[in-house]
C-alpha cells in the first residue's frame, strides 16, 4: 500500500504517517518513485497506536510496547493508566454533576450554593494538579542545547 492508501484506510494524515515513521512506531518496507510504500498490517499498526493515544499514552510509551519480535504491552503500565482513566472519569462525572445542578439552582447566587461552591474547589484543585509541559521540556531543551553548543549563544567545548 502506498501512503495515500494509507491514510485513507487509516484516516490519518499523511504527515502523520510519515511523523510515526520518523518516531519508529512504523516502517516502510520501500517506494514506489516518491511514495513510501507499507505493509497491509500496518493499518493495525495504526490503529494500535491510536488506540492507545485515546487511552492518554505517550507516543514513547506506545513505542516501548513495539519490539521487533512483535508486541509486548507493559501490563503494569495498562493498570496505571487505567487507574488514572479511573481518577480522570471521577473528577469529570462531579464537575458534570456540578455544572448541571449550577444550571437548575435555585440559589440566588452561585457563590452560596455549597454544591457550586463544592465545584469550584474540584476545579482549584486540578488547576494546580496538572503539569506544566513547558516547564517539565525545558531542562530537556537546555540540555540538549548545551550539548550541541547553542546555549546562549556560547559554545562547549
Amino acid at each position: 500500500m502506498d501512503i495515500t492508501e494509507v491514510a485513507k484506510a487509516s484516516g490519518l494524515p499523511a504527515s502523520t504517517i510519515r511523523f510515526y515513521e520518523e518516531k519508529g512506531l512504523i516502517q516502510s518496507c520501500g517506494r514506489n518513485g516518491l511514495r513510501r510504500l507499507f505493509s497491509a498490517n500496518v493499518i493495525e499498526r495504526l490503529a494500535l497506536i491510536s488506540l492507545g493515544r485515546s487511552a492518554g499514552f505517550s507516543l514513547d510509551e506506545i513505542a516501548e510496547m513495539f519490539t521487533p519480535e512483535g508486541l509486548d504491552i507493559n501490563r503494569a503500565l495498562l493498570l496505571a493508566k487505567a487507574d488514572e482513566l479511573d481518577r480522570t472519569i471521577e473528577m469529570l462525572v462531579a464537575m458534570r454533576n456540578g455544572l448541571r445542578h449550577a444550571a437548575v439552582c435555585k440559589a440566588p447566587s452561585h457563590f452560596e450554593c455549597p454544591k457550586f461552591l463544592r465545584l469550584l474547589r474540584i476545579a482549584g484543585k486540578n488547576r494546580f494538579r496538572q503539569p506544566n509541559k513547558l516547564k517539565e521540556n525545558k531542562p530537556k531543551r537546555e540540555k540538549q542545547k548545551r550539548k550541541t553548543g547553542q546555549f546562549k549563544g556560547t559554545l562547549i567545548n
